[in-house]
Parts: structure tokens; sequence; C-alpha cells
């Protein structure tokens, strides 16, 4: 008996978890030092760069999976600049897909981390400053630690995102199959093919998915209850 899990849908669920584990990563390398900035700065710039941060929140993906498919293009600027480069265009790529899911992730890396380092509050880098660490090695060994349950939450919700993710994807990869096809647009182009079957195993893999992922969050709060006073 045949599976009822094709070949290019398996390819398609390998390439996705390769793309939220790369953004994910990407994501927490960008996300914590920004985090860290909004939630210590008193800058005129906090307002306007939160804003830009939140954004992806309240743009339908489409909109916003548009305009960064017209910013990698060719006439796009960075579209230019990969083309100067001899790289190539982005769009219809990886590449292009990893940079989309970046930007689309990023206020689920960003808030939960901002909101742990402002709930650690001041007193515990006073401390560290009496004992004469350097701001930067207060943050490491002081504010990182404290607000680690926030970045479990961000990786969680940026993994679970990118996985999640279709409007964006779709604008700027297509669905190309070994490329840019991951099990969003596998889901789409088996509804459209009237294959029911194969898109009700890949959504019932996501519904299950995403229960386990608010079940984690929910034991990773109830962690962070009991160990902040």
């Amino acid at each position: 008996m045949s599976s009822p899990i094709s070949t290019e849908a398996w390819q398609a669920v390998g390439l996705t978890v390769q793309l939220a584990a790369l953004t994910t990563a990407i994501l927490l390398l960008i996300a914590t030092p920004l985090a860290w900035w909004l939630s210590q700065t008193r800058s005129k710039w906090r307002a306007p760069v939160a804003a830009l941060v939140t954004l992806p929140l309240v743009l339908p993906p489409t909109v916003l999976g548009f305009y960064i498919l017209v910013l990698l293009g060719p006439n796009g600027w960075i579209g230019m600049l990969t083309q100067s480069l001899g790289i190539g265009l982005l769009s219809f790529s990886f590449s292009g897909l990893l940079i989309g899911s970046i930007i689309f992730s990023l206020p689920f890396a960003v808030q939960p981390i901002q909101y742990a380092f402002e709930a650690i509050g001041q007193r515990p880098l006073e401390v560290a400053a009496t004992l004469r660490a350097k701001p930067l090695d207060a943050f490491f060994s002081v504010a990182l630690p404290l607000a680690k349950p926030g970045l479990l939450t961000a990786t969680v919700l940026s993994f679970a995102h990118t996985v999640g993710e279709f409007g964006v994807v779709l604008m700027i990869g297509g669905n190309i199959p070994g490329q840019t096809r991951v099990i969003s647009t596998q889901i789409y182009g088996h509804v459209e093919a009237m294959e029911y079957t194969q898109a009700h195993w890949l959504a019932a893999g996501m519904v299950v998915f995403s229960f386990v992922v608010l079940i984690s969050l929910s034991f990773l709060k109830k962690r962070v209850d009991r160990v902040m006073p």
C-alpha cells in the first residue's frame, strides 16, 4: 500500500524544518541585541523602531511578501546589489524565503525577549556594576541568563511561526518543488489538485504540531511563574 504522504510532501517537510531552523537561529542573533536596546533605551528612535519590528503582526502577509519581492527583484535595491555582486536574484529561491521568513517572524522573536529583559529590572544590573562588572559582562553573566524563559519562548514561537507561513513564502518563493515548496504551499497544491487525502494528512500534522507548541508555551509560562518572585 502506497504512503498517504508523497515523496514531494516529505521533501516539503524537510525544507520547512530547514527553513524554520535557520530562520530561528538567525533571528535569535538579531533579536537579542535589538530586544535589549528596546528594553533599555530612552532614545527618540525607540517608538519608530518598535513600530517597524511590530509591523509584520498587522500587515497582511501578501502585502509584506509583495514588498519583499520587489526589494529582491531586478529593480529593487537588494536585487540590484546581489546582481552587482554576481549572486543573482534571490527571489524565488531558498535564500529569498529565508530573508522573508526572518522579516515576517521578527516580532515573534523580539517581543518575548524584550519583555523578559524588562521584567528583570535595573536592580541586578546595578548590583553587577557595584561588583565592577562592565556593561557587556553584566549583559552576558546577569541579563542573558535571567532572560532565558524569554529566549526559549522566542525560539518556540519563531520556529512555529516560520513553519506555518503561507502568504509570504508563496509571494517570495512561489511553489517550486525541492527549492521553495514548504508544507503550507504543499497543502495548497494538494487542494488545488483536489488531492484531499494527502492534504488531510499534512494539515492534520500541522494541527498536532500547533497544539504541541501551545502546550509547550503553557509549560514554559508555568515554569517562569514558579521561578520568578
